[in-house]
């Protein structure tokens, strides 16, 4: 048996060990090691803190009892007997209760390691609070380090006094008999002054409570309303004051030996509790506060409302009126033909699988569900494109190539970028590529396209080899290499894993991932080296564990590389008077909670970081240098975080506002743009971001769940909804013009009125907001000067400007658009209404939104056919952009649209059709799409697209008709012309 847990405890140990060698490893390969070895120490010494301060005051509490004990005294026959059963056992009882007790207590605290060093490594904010005048760092990094300190004492007090107590009740030290209690001078002592030493520590928590007061979630706001600044807070006070005397009443009684003065004491200070802290508040709020609610409450609703804008950084917001105009006139756009140019069509959340069909080439390759929105200089000319890395999928492959070799050794990177412009198309309704083909090549210049880090990346790879070894890796599909397959094969270069290349590193690491490839696969040599927690937000959250990391990471092309951009936040829950919201919600659009774990009410993207596709090189860049929270923890890990000044400007033109916090911010300003007290409390101008509409209207996109929910607030009430769960229209990304600014890439939000559930809602545009997202520029290390101004635009409350949800029933109730989008969606095929976008141009509100048309099919992909625009109450559905713009502003709408160059081909060429978006891998090399502008010299392939058209014109007759016939008849030729189209534009 002995053997046994010997050998057990080694292999625990091995096991423990090997977690933290691997740990070690590889935050030293990353030059991070400061970050780990600052959290073990810290955390360490804060186990010994809390198991010290927890073990010692116990043992001595019990040691104390027992040592003075009464040698004589008589007692009763059962605590006899429980005397003889624990005498054997004494010292290891005295011994193992503070060790057991001070274990859970060292576990408890070593989480709180970075509490402690916020306290000791502190950075004022330069701003106070309103109520008691003291430094917003105060309660940011003091008050929760002294709160818990407080907490942690009297936890261990309270543990202590009731260890002595039942050491002094078992040694006979306190005795009962009947109504009489007798007791020992020295338990006297000491249970008197355990008392003393808890009764005062809840004399300072009371104290410190009434500043816990100003970050308290209420029904109202958060933060110190009238009842408990004039009643809750000198409640406190008071309380505290008698908690003191209370204490020192107990010291007495240690010293004279009478009970009753601490007991009444004792009682007092109950009374003193129910009354001053319950009762009196009570009568305040309800008899005084509530009558004259919006009066009492209005200094401190202003005292919310400049915390909250300063907290989540939206105190400097530009507003400015915008008397939209819902009149479409010709020539409307000539003045804002720069953002007619750049309006978006493809739509990143619905191309992922066109990206797939046209350019993934093989099985074991992917792109991402939604891709990404970035901007290029191509010729000269800034464009918005749709970008996706080629990642790896190991899911993909066939199931007799899915092998733990191939898995570790083989299929161990993605290959390559793919990305359109965002406001092109071709003439087939396919993406145009400026940068397309594997290896990928375009307008992006050369640049390394092995992604050894992604987001899909394998749990490990084990790469690298001495030179001259035989090349194991697969690279990419090259279709010339015989010996492999077709494949191109590789030997990683890089630095970007701990090495395995000795016996010991090589077993740590089989253990970490209990995988015996790792330990005795003959491809594992001695220049070997190891990869894992490769996704590039899984990386900057370890390097920086301070940090709360952006969900959506985005590649950009910078300096000849792969570079991943990643934002990341500092948060706190202790602003004063700064409005609590979990920020999960916030970010997913779904209900707030009062009692979800990730509150906030202070945030600031303080740094952008990048992570090396290749090397997977982790870099930290303070981006916000005067937020007080970084600068705390740059003085923590000093070497971990570089300064702005070493971007590069290229790296500069990649960087954007992000859309988590872009999504926080949204969310506060729906109430906080009101800046009035008054107007505050009655809610008459409170906002909301209105629900995609394309999933809340008659499409047939995919909608949320509904999602019933029950929250509850502060004081108990609970509000049953139900809503489409994270079902908030998103923010876009838009190179446009906002009115009275120049053009930028901007990200902008919606809002339409406020309003509760089931009511009569009015789905009207009542603000835009728009955040300047072009920090690119100025040259290496500075930032162009607006990035990060937000604008938001308000319109006149007597103004009906269609809102999202209404266009979208505008187009799908239109006699002429629904016939079309039905006649679409016959056969086997299926519409798909993209982003619906809001552009403030031409005076007013111009709408768009591209519309996709696939194929069920296996192997289909969608294809963007049409164009539904609206301006006001009028709409257009044309093949183009450019077409429907000028038919919707008086046949001329003064300004071109991107797309307008695949005029006159229309939804007809190729869409709807039993086969439309139908697609396959491509060989390696094609583009498997369209390049260039969109328009097309070969003669083949212009007679294959007018035969689809006509086809699909008679398929539509046919359908009109109902005849089924003709129907199945010209499905047939409309075939066969899409065949024959990609067959001539493979051969172009």
């Amino acid at each position: 048996m002995v053997t046994i847990i010997v050998l057990a405890a080694l292999v625990i140990g091995f096991f423990i060990f090997a977690s933290l060698y691997t740990d070690y490893a590889w935050f030293a390969q990353l030059g991070f090691q400061q970050v780990l070895t600052t959290r073990w120490i810290a955390g360490t010494l804060m186990f010994l803190a809390g198991f010290l301060g927890m073990a010692v005051p116990v043992f001595l509490s019990i040691g104390l009892a027992f040592r003075y004990r009464p040698v004589y005294a008589k007692l009763n026959s059962q605590l006899d007997r429980y005397q003889q059963v624990i005498e054997p056992l004494r010292r290891a009882v005295m011994i193992g209760i503070p060790v057991v007790l001070g274990i859970f207590a060292g576990l408890s605290t070593s989480g709180r390691w970075s509490m402690v060093l916020e306290y000791f490594n502190r950075t004022p904010f330069g701003k106070t609070d309103p109520q008691f005048g003291l430094d917003i760092g105060f309660y940011v990094f003091e008050l929760p380090f002294w709160r818990s300190i407080v907490a942690y004492s009297s936890a261990v007090v309270l543990i202590a006094g009731l260890a002595a107590l039942a050491a002094c009740y078992l040694y006979g030290a306190l005795r009962f008999g009947g109504r009489e209690v007798r007791i020992s001078r020295a338990a006297r002592i000491q249970l008197a002054v355990t008392a003393a030493l808890y009764i005062a520590l809840q004399a300072v928590s009371l104290w410190l409570d009434q500043y816990a007061a100003l970050t308290k979630s209420n029904s109202l706001i958060t933060g110190a309303q009238y009842t408990e600044v004039n009643a809750v807070i000198p409640g406190r006070e008071i309380m505290a004051g008698i908690a003191a005397i209370v204490a020192i009443l107990f010291i007495v009684t240690a010293v004279i030996g009478r009970w009753r003065i601490s007991i009444v004491g004792t009682g007092l200070l109950l009374v003193a509790a129910i009354v001053i802290g319950g009762v009196y508040p009570w009568i305040v709020q309800r008899l005084q506060v509530k009558p004259s609610e919006r009066t009492y409450e209005s200094a401190y609703i202003e005292r919310n409302i400049k915390a909250t804008r300063d907290a989540y950084g939206v105190s400097d917001v530009k507003e400015q009126n915008y008397d939209a105009t819902t009149e479409a006139s010709s020539g409307a756009l000539a003045q804002d033909a720069q953002t007619t140019a750049n309006i978006r069509l493809i739509d990143p959340k619905i191309v992922s699988d066109t990206f797939s069909q046209l350019q993934q080439y093989r099985q074991y390759y992917q792109f991402p569900d939604e891709l990404d929105v970035d901007r290029y200089d191509v010729k000269g000319e800034t464009e918005d494109t749709v970008i996706a890395v080629r990642d790896i999928d190991l899911d993909g492959l066939s199931s007799a190539a899915n092998t733990q070799y191939n898995r570790a050794f083989v299929y161990t990177h993605g290959y390559g970028v793919t990305a359109a412009f965002g406001n092109q198309r071709a003439s087939d309704g396919k993406p145009v590529f400026l940068e397309s083909g594997i290896p990928s090549n375009g307008a992006l210049g050369d640049f390394q396209q092995r992604v050894y880090f992604g987001e899909t990346s394998p749990a490990y790879s084990i790469v690298g080899a001495p030179k001259g070894s035989k090349d194991v890796e697969l690279d990419y599909p090259s279709g010339s290499d015989d010996d492999n397959g077709g494949n191109a094969t590789t030997t990683y270069s890089g630095d970007g894993g701990p090495s395995v290349g000795n016996f010991f590193n090589r077993l740590v690491y089989a253990a970490k991932f209990q995988s015996e490839q790792v330990l005795l696969s003959d491809a594992v040599n001695k220049d070997s080296q190891i990869l894992y927690d490769r996704d590039p937000i899984t990386r900057v959250q370890k390097v920086a564990p301070y940090l709360t990391v952006d969900s959506d990471a985005y590649p950009a092309i910078v300096d000849h590389r792969i570079q991943w951009v990643v934002d990341g936040y500092t948060t706190s829950d202790a602003y004063p008077y700064s409005q609590s919201q979990s920020l999960s919600d916030s970010i997913a659009g779904s209900e707030s909670s009062a009692y979800r774990t990730d509150q906030v009410n202070y945030i600031r993207n303080s740094v952008k970081a990048t992570v090396d596709a290749y090397t997977g090189k982790v870099t930290l860049y303070a981006w916000d240098t005067k937020d007080p929270v970084l600068k705390t923890w740059e003085k923590i890990f000093p070497t971990s975080v570089k300064s702005v000044s070493s971007m590069s400007a290229e790296l500069l033109d990649h960087v954007r506002y992000p859309t988590d916090l872009f999504k926080v911010q949204r969310s506060i300003l729906g109430t906080y743009h009101v800046t009035n007290a008054n107007s505050f409390y009655s809610g008459d101008d409170a906002w909301n971001t209105p629900q995609e509409p394309t999933t809340t209207g008659s499409t047939d996109t995919d909608a949320s769940a509904a999602d019933t929910s029950t929250t509850t607030n502060a004081l108990g009430a609970q509000t049953t909804t139900t809503a489409s769960k994270a079902n908030l229209q998103d923010p876009y990304y838009l190179t446009m013009k906002v009115p009275g600014q120049e053009t930028a890439y901007n990200l902008y939000t919606t809002y339409i009125p406020q309003q509760s559930a089931g009511a009569n809602n009015r789905n009207v545009l009542t603000g835009y907001l728009a955040a300047d997202s072009d920090a690119g520029g100025a040259g290496k290390g500075k930032k162009a000067s607006g990035y990060g101004k937000l604008t938001l635009l308000t319109m006149p409350k007597t103004d009906n400007i269609p809102g999202p949800a209404q266009v979208q029933n505008l187009f799908n109730s239109d006699t002429t658009v629904s016939q079309e989008l039905n006649i679409l969606k016959r056969g086997n095929s299926t519409v798909k209404q993209g982003n619906l976008l809001t552009l403030p141009v031409g005076g007013g509100f111009l709408y768009v939104q591209p519309v996709y048309v696939q194929s069920t099919s296996s192997g289909s992909y969608p294809l963007l056919q049409k164009v539904l625009v609206a301006f006001g109450d009028k709409i257009a559905f044309e093949d183009t952009l450019d077409e429907a713009l000028n038919s919707l502003f008086g046949g001329d709408s003064g300004a071109a649209a991107g797309d307008s160059d695949a005029s006159g081909s229309g939804s007809d060429s190729g869409s709807g059709s039993s086969d439309a978006g139908s697609g396959s891998d491509s060989g390696s090399g094609s583009t498997g799409g369209s390049s260039g502008s969109g328009t097309v010299d070969n003669d083949a392939l212009q007679k294959a697209l007018s035969d689809a058209k006509a086809a699909l014109q008679d398929r539509q007759d046919a359908y009109a008709d109902n005849d089924l016939v003709a129907a199945a008849e010209a499905d047939k030729r409309l075939q066969a012309a899409i065949e024959a189209a990609t067959a001539a534009e493979d051969g172009s």
